[in-house]
């Protein structure tokens, strides 16, 4: 054991001295942390992402280097690794990178053209950008140095948008971009305008939605009362219903009127697997807006309108039956929710003062009903979702040589390879008995992140708007480096290839862009 330990600790150096001097054998030296990775326990895991997020951080590497290290880091999340300072930092880079990729986007769809797919840019997939950067109304000195960047940024999207949505599934990332709404707002917008052209995005768009609410004042109509609540994992309002209905009603909960939920609708609503004997939800409340707008359960919490400062939902009372199927969107990420506080009876009256009156928002299929409000008309209902994908159910403990081949498929699922090709070769034996190694623990659910994105919402997005052109410099002239290795390195046939275009030169870059340095200049 001692031995895997040093070997991963050593892979892990190595990254950040191989990306400076010998870029070309970078995939190497990755295979090796991976290789190495499920063999060593969760704090060795932990201090190696956290110095992966060091040279991420430290380090202005070029985008082709850089994003292959978010990838490593990743596929460390996705062996049950806690985030850390990593999955902010790979956020941070997606919203840099981003802005310059949807410049890429803004620039084909003003040529009438759809993008080229990431892997599919050439040199002449850069003309269309140059010129439209050209404009006279953006004033940019070096268009052609803008554009560049530009291409190279949409160069590495779909990469970035693979390691941002395993990012995104730790909690700990998803509250520290909470706490930098400026950087989530970017982000959020960045993920919009991606998602027709990149379907990574879709989901990363999702989990940048979930984690753009944790929090909402609640007021049920039937009773009276108020509530704050705390909550995480919640995709949409489908989920925080069950999860509301479970806090909430009975003596169970605090007391509300109304029917208690199912057990089984309350778990698969948590961390567990949907169960086929009690999957189809009741519901028990129109959800409204404090401020008279429909809410409804098809939206994101985030969703929710904020009035006086808070996000302030209303119970009211159900007005046309609806149902939808148990479950999460997400299923391999937990959901939960806490009632922090009761208002006090003078608070709770303050917040009924002035919210509209009982009846005058219903369901949008009873708009054309007495009483219905306009805001309900404006809405549209929505079809009864489908269930969302059951996890898998998992062990406590695998055998360890499975538990490789688990994780060398869920990193190839994320490098985008077939799971024959993702599968590690024998590792060396490890000289101490085999009795004294821990056994690994099996992935939290094998219906990871990785797999294919959860289906687009029932609603189209709002259109698109572009982030805008941004003066970033051009990158340095490209100095020739050592030619790539004459054969594949041991270890490298679990990782995918390079992108069509890609040369193994020290720049690390499409061979269209072998001007670009390995570093970027430092930031200011």
């Amino acid at each position: 054991m001692r031995r895997v330990i040093q070997e991963f600790r050593t892979a892990v150096g190595n990254v950040a001295e191989v990306a400076e001097s010998r870029p070309h054998e970078l995939r190497m030296v990755m295979a090796e942390v991976f290789r190495a990775a499920p063999h060593v326990s969760r704090e060795v895991r932990t201090e190696g992402i956290d110095a992966l997020a060091r040279t991420l951080t430290e380090h202005r590497w070029s985008p082709g280097v850089a994003v292959e290290i978010a990838i490593l880091c990743g596929a460390l999340v996705e062996n049950d690794t806690p985030a850390g300072a990593a999955g902010v930092e790979v956020m941070r880079q997606l919203s840099e990178n981003g802005k310059g990729a949807d410049m890429f986007r803004v620039a084909w769809e003003e040529t009438g053209q759809k993008p080229p797919a990431p892997d599919d840019v050439t040199a002449e997939s850069e003309r269309p950008v140059a010129e439209y950067l050209s404009r006279p109304e953006f004033e940019l000195p070096e268009p052609e140095g803008v554009a560049g960047a530009a291409t190279m940024a949409w160069w590495v999207s779909q990469r970035y948008g693979l390691a941002a949505k395993t990012m995104l599934n730790d909690a700990g990332v998803r509250a520290a971009l909470r706490a930098e709404p400026e950087m989530l707002g970017e982000l959020t917008v960045i993920a919009r305008n991606l998602s027709p052209h990149i379907e990574e995005y879709t989901e990363v768009h999702e989990l940048l939605r979930m984690a753009g609410a944790d929090r909402a004042l609640v007021l049920d109509r039937a009773s009276g009362r108020g509530f704050r609540v705390r909550f995480d994992g919640v995709a949409d309002n489908f989920q925080l219903h069950v999860l509301l209905a479970d806090a909430l009603i009975g003596a169970e909960g605090r007391g509300v009127p109304g029917p208690r939920p199912h057990p089984a609708w309350v778990a698969s609503s948590r961390d567990a697997d949907n169960d086929p004997r009690a999957d189809v939800v009741q519901g028990v409340w129109d959800l409204v807006g404090a401020d008279g707008t429909w809410v409804g359960n098809e939206a994101p919490p985030a969703d929710v309108p904020v009035v006086d400062g808070e996000r302030a939902l209303v119970l009211e009372p159900i007005s046309l039956p609806h149902s939808w199927r148990a479950g999460r969107r997400h299923p391999h990420i937990p959901g939960w929710l806490e009632v922090e506080e009761e208002l006090p009876a003078e608070q709770a009256a303050a917040w009924w003062s002035r919210i509209h009156p009982a009846g005058a928002v219903v369901h949008p299929l009873q708009a054309g009903s007495a009483g219905a409000g306009p805001e309900a008309g404006a809405a549209q209902a929505a079809p009864e979702p489908e269930a969302a994908p059951a996890a898998a159910e998992g062990e406590n403990l695998v055998p360890f040589d499975d538990a490789v081949d688990m994780i060398a498929e869920r990193m190839g699922e994320l490098l985008g390879l077939p799971p024959e090709a993702a599968r590690a070769p024998e590792p060396a034996p490890v000289p101490e008995p085999a009795a004294d190694a821990p056994r690994p623990a099996a992935p939290e659910s094998a219906a990871g992140p990785v797999g294919e994105p959860a289906p687009a919402a029932d609603a189209p997005p709002p259109p698109p708007a572009p982030v805008g052109p941004e003066a970033a410099a051009p990158a340095p002239a490209f100095e020739e480096g050592a030619a790539g290795p004459q054969s594949t390195p041991p270890g490298a046939d679990f990782l995918p290839p390079l992108p069509p275009g890609v040369s193994d030169s020290a720049g690390w870059s499409p061979e269209w862009k072998q001007r670009a340095s390995l570093r970027l200049p430092p930031r200011s």
